[in-house]
């Protein structure tokens, strides 16, 4: 990354616009080290609506099966959540739901990405998947596409051990982890063609990024330049609607309007959607991109709109 961007990297997530008077790779590591720590400060808060990575005290009617390999590396694992005691035997609906954390931090297991989830989703008979992948700059956003390509097909091909039913999976993500499964479900070869079945929907929970040129030309937190680059056609290879060819699977996009890019997206990527024939739904929230992670799940209107589109894709 360019000096003057990583200040404003820096500037961006509240840190010091700092120019340090020694140079070269002393510096570098140095400025990586000064944005990694105000990123770890920031999940901490939970600004990215992820909040702290610790463990979870699960409800008695939840049964976790924890940190299951699904590649090599060490962040290549997930977490399945499911009934304790299940009644019957007809396979169950499975949440296949990403975490976000602007592509550089962020894990499966913090509570705002789980807990409000589970505790709705698994008395109604569901199965609840959260995978991690590798982040930057271990791996680039295409890279981590690819990983959560990776978890998905592992997910589909183990559903009937934990209970679930490999062709009713629906994607959900949020904030980064929106953008990922929103690429992927945008141009599902990228799965299909490694062995994923297809699934019935997918819920993206206030993603900004759904169209990455526009967010890239526009003004834009600086943490961006980080993440996409400069280059364009990388640009357009990680943007859900430069990517959409054809009608997808159905989408629902949640957005908060207390941000000023994330809903005109969202309509926007909609709007293209259903010009090609597809169903998109967009659900504007007076939330904080935090609460849209963490208060689903909750009783109350937001939680039950995403359950009737839930209902009307088959995940009953």
């Amino acid at each position: 990354m360019q000096d003057r961007s990583k200040r404003w990297v820096l500037a961006a997530l509240g840190g010091l616009l700092v120019t340090p008077v020694f140079g070269g790779p002393l510096r570098d590591a140095i400025m990586d080290r000064m944005l990694s720590r105000r990123l770890e400060a920031l999940q901490d808060s939970g600004e990215f609506g992820e909040g702290k990575s610790e463990p979870l005290t699960l409800p008695s009617f939840v049964k976790g099966q924890l940190d299951i390999n699904y590649g090599s590396d060490p962040a290549q694992r997930l977490d399945v959540y499911l009934p304790a005691n299940r009644s019957g035997n007809a396979p169950l609906p499975v949440i296949f739901m990403v975490h976000g954390g602007a592509w550089m931090i962020g894990d499966k297991s913090t509570s705002n990405v789980v807990m409000n989830k589970i505790t709705h989703w698994i008395p109604k008979g569901y199965v609840v998947v959260c995978p991690n992948y590798r982040l930057l700059p271990k791996a680039d956003v295409l890279a981590q596409a690819d990983d959560v390509v990776n978890a998905l097909v592992y997910a589909q091909k183990h559903a009937a051990d934990w209970g679930g039913d490999p062709t009713r999976f629906v994607l959900m993500g949020h904030s980064a982890g929106a953008h990922l499964v929103s690429l992927i479900a945008s141009d599902p070869g990228m799965a299909l063609g490694k062995g994923a079945r297809p699934w019935l929907g997918t819920v993206s929970l206030d993603s900004a990024s759904m169209d990455v040129p526009r967010t890239m030309e526009d003004k834009h937190y600086s943490f961006y330049d980080k993440v996409f680059g400069s280059d364009r056609n990388f640009w357009r290879q990680t943007s859900p609607i430069d990517r959409l060819r054809k009608a997808p699977a159905p989408f629902m996009l949640v957005c908060s309007t207390k941000r000023s890019d994330s809903c005109p997206q969202a309509r926007s990527f909609a709007d293209r959607v259903m010009s090609l024939g597809g169903k998109a739904t967009v659900l504007p929230l007076d939330m904080t991109h935090a609460d849209v992670n963490k208060r689903l799940g909750e009783a109350g209107a937001y939680t039950e709109a995403v359950d009737s589109f839930l209902h009307g894709i088959g995940l009953n």
